[in-house]
């Protein structure tokens, strides 16, 4: 008597075609949210970047007009948005290179010094990490009155005015902006610094390298990628800044000279009722930080990071 041969049936926890849209269904809520907040805004604001919506749109007065691409073409005609965009681009580089030169010289720093004064050194940074960018820019500009500042008593340059000049002005923001973000990139250096095998470290020492050669030679390259997370996330953060600015600098400084991308869209959009203009500003720097962005996600394949 033969015997039949069945074929196997699948067991029943194994995976089977619907079970790829399990994780999309987890996933759902939260794509949801991220609609509303993000698809949605970033939706408005690019279609009004292609329509003619002033303040007369907006109350009624007269309809609204589809421009395609006029705005654009009006926005790269305008010598000051140039002028603006390359300052937004320097100004946002020196305060990523000072950012990521201070926060990793401290994450060193709380590598050599005992648990206490770490521990002091910590709780202040996380501090100025947490204080609201307003009250930060208020009390910088308190520091440098030129009235009753302190640091002016104590370098003796009587009733100087910081926010008077461009480069000065631009300097002092430069400083309260460094010291908001410097904690988020001393913290994470300083815990990928301690993820470091410290007989790498000590065979280095014994070996005569000087602290300058093993940060470069051996920490900078185990570091890099929260270095470039970091670099990117600075990127972001300082390529877009608007509250130090605005506030320290009055708006933007005396005849625009301290103006910013982000400050010159507002400037644009609310100042001159030029909403479709701001909004036109606004898509170019969310151009400019996707580029960015792919840039980043390009070095992170490079290293072979999993996306």
């Amino acid at each position: 008597m033969g015997t039949s041969r069945s074929s196997p049936r699948p067991s029943r926890g194994a995976p089977g075609r619907g079970s790829t849209w399990v994780p999309w269904i987890y996933v759902a809520p939260a794509l949801v949210v991220l609609a509303g907040l993000l698809v949605y805004p970033i939706y408005q604001l690019g279609l009004i970047s292609f329509l003619e919506y002033t303040q007369a749109q907006v109350s009624g007065g007269e309809p609204t007009t589809f421009k395609g691409f006029g705005n654009y073409a009006e926005l790269f005609r305008d010598e000051q948005f140039w002028q603006v965009l390359a300052a937004t681009v320097v100004f946002a580089a020196a305060c990523v290179v000072s950012t990521l030169a201070v926060g990793c010289a401290l994450a060193v720093l709380l590598t050599r010094v005992r648990a206490l004064p770490r521990l002091a050194l910590m709780l202040a940074a996380l501090g100025a990490w947490a204080t609201p960018a307003v009250t930060g820019s208020t009390v910088w500009l308190l520091l440098f009155d030129p009235d009753f500042g302190p640091v002016n008593r104590i370098l003796g340059l009587g009733d100087h005015s910081w926010t008077y000049g461009r480069f000065s002005a631009f300097f002092l923001v430069l400083l309260e902006v460094v010291w908001c973000s410097f904690p988020f990139v001393m913290v994470t250096v300083y815990a990928g610094i301690r993820s470091i095998s410290t007989e790498v470290l000590e065979a280095a020492a014994l070996d005569g390298a000087s602290q300058w050669r093993i940060w470069r030679s051996i920490m900078a390259p185990m570091l890099r990628p929260i270095l470039v997370i970091v670099t990117i996330q600075s990127v972001i953060w300082d390529f877009k800044v608007f509250t130090q600015i605005y506030v320290m600098t009055n708006g933007g400084g005396i005849a625009g000279q301290n103006m910013v991308l982000n400050v010159y869209a507002y400037q644009q959009a609310f100042s001159s009722s030029q909403y479709s203009l701001g909004s036109a500003i606004g898509i170019v720097m969310l151009l400019i930080l996707l580029a960015v962005t792919l840039v980043y996600l390009r070095l992170l394949r490079r290293q072979g990071e999993e996306l």
